[in-house]
């Protein structure tokens, strides 16, 4: 495959009449995609009653003075895995890049930089993945249900969940209200 036809630092938009209930209006930040498959962490959704500083609290960490931010819902895979994706003004242990765009990390010591003010000026944290095996995307991306936009840094960090399939569709010219489900017959 090309590795120009990869969706790493692309948001991939759930098209409405998603079959699978679990991805509804998901909006999912592709950290990870080559032959051998891909990742992607949710940020469409938040997990209620849950905050940044109730996850430090388990690791037994301070929160110094981190905002007690949301916790996005990352996927199915995994849901008790954390995952911090962040602006790339910081590095630690396991951190990949991913397109210039953002990091993604999933070890305590993002949680620890964050809460000691020494981590990246810009994040957020999720709980599970979406993964797909070896060419299960391309499939999926070949029938009807996701739509892949350019990733943009203000769509992730500057945009609260409930917002961002929205405005990831509006910034790429689609208005979202004009979306149906249903397809038609000629």
């Amino acid at each position: 495959m090309d590795k120009t036809a990869f969706l790493s630092g692309q948001l991939l938009l759930a098209m409405p009449g998603m079959s699978d209930p679990r991805f509804a209006r998901a909006v999912i930040a592709m950290c990870s995609h080559d032959e051998n498959g891909a990742l992607g962490i949710g940020l469409g959704a938040t997990v209620d009653g849950l905050g940044f500083h109730d996850l430090l609290d388990q690791f037994e960490i301070a929160p110094g003075d981190a905002p007690n931010a949301p916790v996005h819902f990352g996927g199915p895979v995994e849901p008790r895995r954390g995952f911090v994706i962040h602006s790339c003004d910081w590095g630690g242990q396991d951190t990949i890049e991913v397109a210039g765009l953002w990091a993604l990390s999933s070890t305590i010591d993002v949680l620890r930089a964050i809460a000691e003010g020494k981590g990246p000026s810009q994040w957020v944290v999720a709980l599970g993945y979406a993964g797909w095996d070896s060419g299960q995307i391309e499939g999926e991306l070949a029938r009807p249900g996701w739509f892949n936009v350019a990733g943009a840094a203000d769509l992730v960090f500057d945009t609260n969940a409930d917002e961002r399939w929205r405005r990831a569709f509006e910034r790429a010219g689609v208005d979202p209200r004009l979306l149906v489900a249903d397809t038609g017959t000629a």
